[in-house]
Parts: C-alpha cells; sequence; structure tokens
C-alpha cells in the first residue's frame, strides 16, 4: 500500500473517530429518527451507526407500535443505554425524558435557593398513594415524596385527603444517582404566607374598618381572615354584651366588618375588634333620656364614691355621694340599701365617657311636682295590661 494512501486512510479513521469521540455511555443526546417501524426506531447520533431504539424505551406506558410515538425526521434526546455489541448500542428516550426533568427539577432548585429571587418557581406533583411517614407523589413522569410535615402549615392526621389530588411543590431535594426526589408544599405555603404578610402589614394601620371572614373560633375569641392574614378579636371584643363564648355571636365562615385596634408588625399580630364596628347600644339607651328628667330606679350597687342606680337592666346610672342624701354622710349605705327604689334627677348624661349623673337630692328639692318615670321590663309592662 502506497504512502499515500496509508496517510489518507488514516486521515479518514481520524475524522470518522473525532465526529464521536464525545459520545459516551449514560450520557443524553439529541439524535434524528431515521428509520421507524412497529418494533423500533433507528436513531442517528452522530456515531459511526444509527442505534435501536426499542419501542419500550419509547415512552410510559409500552406502545403498541414505534411508530405511534416518532417518525422519520423527528429530532429527540435519547439516553445511551450501552455502546457496542452486535447492533452496535442501545438507546432509550425514557431515560432520557427522566434526565432531562432531573435537569429542570435542580435548575428549578437552584433558582429558588437563591436568596435575592422573590417569585417561586414550582412544579406540579400528582399525589398517589400514603405511605409511611408522608405521601408519594408523581412529576412529569418522575416518582417523588412528600414527607407528612411538609403537606401543610398545620398538622395533618389523615392525609388520604390527598390521595388523587395535583398540587403546586417545591423540590427541596434532589439526588438523581439514587433516583430520590423529595418535594415540599409546606414551604411554598410559608413563602406565599410571608409575602401576603408583608402585603397586608404595608397597608393595614390602626383605625380601620374593613372586611373579614370568620376562620376558627376558640374559647377567648374569633380568628378573623383579613385579606389572607388571620387578627385575633378578644372575646371583650365581640360584642357590646356579655357573651360566654363567641359561637354565640359568630359562627365559622361569617363576613364581618371589623376595626384594627393594634398592628405589631414585629411579632406579625392584628387585634381586631367587631363590636367597633356596630352601634353601642348603650348610646341608644341615653337617647332616651334628658339632662333635667326625673325618673325612677333600684340601686344596684354601693361604692366609696356613691351609688349605682339601675335605669334599665344592663343600664345604669350613679349617685355620687354629695347626692345621696340632704346630710353629710361618709358611706352610701347611710343613705341608701341594695334593692331600694328611689326618685332622682338626671344631672348630666356624658355620650363620650358613657356615663350617667343622678341626684336624689335635686329630685327631693325639685321633684314634688315632676313625674317620675320608670323603666318597665317588657313581661311586666304585658301584666299590668
Amino acid at each position: 500500500m502506497s504512502e499515500d494512501l496509508k496517510n489518507e486512510e488514516m486521515g479518514n479513521w481520524l475524522e470518522e473517530s473525532e465526529s464521536f469521540k464525545n459520545i459516551h455511555e449514560h450520557e443524553v443526546v439529541e439524535g434524528t429518527v431515521i428509520q421507524v417501524n412497529r418494533d423500533e426506531a433507528f436513531v442517528d447520533i452522530g456515531y459511526k451507526q444509527e442505534l435501536p431504539l426499542p419501542k419500550k424505551e419509547l415512552a410510559v406506558p409500552e406502545p403498541d407500535s414505534a411508530e405511534d410515538v416518532v417518525k422519520q425526521g423527528d429530532k429527540i434526546k435519547v439516553y445511551i443505554l450501552s455502546l457496542g455489541g452486535e447492533n452496535g448500542g442501545l438507546l432509550s428516550k425514557i431515560k432520557a425524558d427522566a434526565e432531562v426533568v432531573w435537569d429542570e427539577l435542580r435548575a428549578i432548585k437552584e433558582h429558588n435557593d437563591d436568596p435575592e429571587v422573590t417569585e417561586l418557581q414550582t412544579v406540579d406533583a400528582h399525589i398517589n398513594n400514603v405511605v409511611k411517614g408522608g405521601l408519594t407523589a408523581t412529576v412529569n413522569g418522575l416518582r417523588g415524596f412528600i414527607p407528612a410535615s411538609q403537606m401543610e402549615l398545620h398538622f395533618v392526621k389523615d392525609l388520604n385527603a390527598y390521595v388523587g389530588q395535583t398540587v403546586k411543590a417545591l423540590p427541596i431535594e434532589i439526588e438523581s444517582y439514587k433516583r430520590r426526589l423529595v418535594l415540599s408544599r409546606r414551604q411554598l405555603l410559608e413563602r406565599e404566607r410571608e409575602i401576603k404578610l408583608q402585603e397586608v402589614f404595608s397597608t393595614l394601620h390602626e383605625g380601620d374598618v374593613i372586611k373579614g371572614t370568620v376562620k376558627r373560633l376558640v374559647d377567648y375569641g374569633a380568628f378573623i381572615d383579613v385579606g389572607g392574614v388571620d387578627g385575633l378579636a378578644h372575646i371583650s371584643d365581640l360584642s357590646w354584651e356579655r357573651v360566654s363564648h363567641p359561637s354565640a355571636v359568630l359562627k365559622v365562615g361569617d363576613e364581618v366588618d371589623v376595626y384594627v385596634k393594634n398592628v405589631d408588625r414585629e411579632t406579625h399580630r392584628i387585634s381586631l375588634s367587631v363590636k367597633q364596628t356596630l352601634r353601642d347600644p348603650w348610646l341608644d339607651r341615653a337617647e332616651a333620656y334628658r339632662e333635667g328628667d326625673f325618673i325612677e330606679g333600684k340601686i344596684v350597687k354601693l361604692a366609696t364614691f356613691g351609688a349605682f342606680m339601675e335605669i334599665e337592666p344592663g343600664f345604669d346610672g350613679l349617685i355620687p355621694m354629695g347626692e345621696l342624701s340632704d346630710r353629710r354622710i361618709e358611706n352610701a349605705d347611710e343613705a341608701v340599701a341594695v334593692g331600694d327604689i328611689v326618685k332622682v334627677k338626671v344631672l348630666r348624661i356624658d355620650l363620650k365617657r358613657k356615663r350617667i349623673s343622678l341626684s336624689i337630692n335635686r329630685a327631693r328639692r325639685e321633684g314634688a311636682h315632676a313625674t317620675f318615670k320608670r323603666y318597665q321590663p317588657a313581661e311586666e309592662k304585658s301584666n299590668e295590661e
């Protein structure tokens, strides 16, 4: 063989080697479908020959025919299972698709791990089964696991309700070589809650009156959702009347107006009041009386500074010590006793401080010809009639 011919053959061999020297087993490459039949497709990946792609490696579940999945001329990504042997090697589209998904998941996690990122990227996780410690889920064909503690912001006793659902989640652990994928829905909910907190606390101010929805009732009050964030209305702020339990005036799901009493941006606590959006019934009762009126009522409590007289049930006025008797006294019980029915003159009605001042002395001196009004409960009036 001449020297020139040898050099030409060597050059051809080097050129051919150069064309596929970067092709290795267990990597993903792009190829072109050259031929397809029922059982397999042949793909050109730049190797020295087209390699077979069996239909069982084309899709899950396995198609009846390779022609149902690909056609001649298609450009597809394939995973190189092996090189060499009788057929020159073996390819898999299923594994290539999986590797692409692993790469996408790694990219999503890297994006979400960036502390500068404000918008998280999520995956759709289809819940398959309840297993020990959590749930199995499928993400673009890959099997993942959601620990029970990563499903909600709160503890969930029964996870079966999630089976069959598709939820948004974050990839938090990825080990593709072990085929390990751990997902979290809780971290996504926490981030969404934090964003919502920032939005609400940037616009909420003490004194605002806003709409809210009752989310939960407890012995000491009601948690009310105000724009995605819960605030607490203490039981004393639910009604102007005394209530034994929040369920006496509210139920879960009620939409109510609430008054913002306090906003603590450091602890993310909001104090609300329902009663302050309602007219105080004390004012309605007070409007029925005028300064100078003469009325009759019952002494219900004695104090060091005077005596309280019941004008109506739950509606009292104060008779100061100096207005209890014409003579000087040290204690209220020197002039009246609890249960006494007395006649008084209305001295002052202070709507702002919600106080009514009364006088027995003035009633005695000025009320000789006055008409005294006495409050009567409805049942008492009906009995008289």
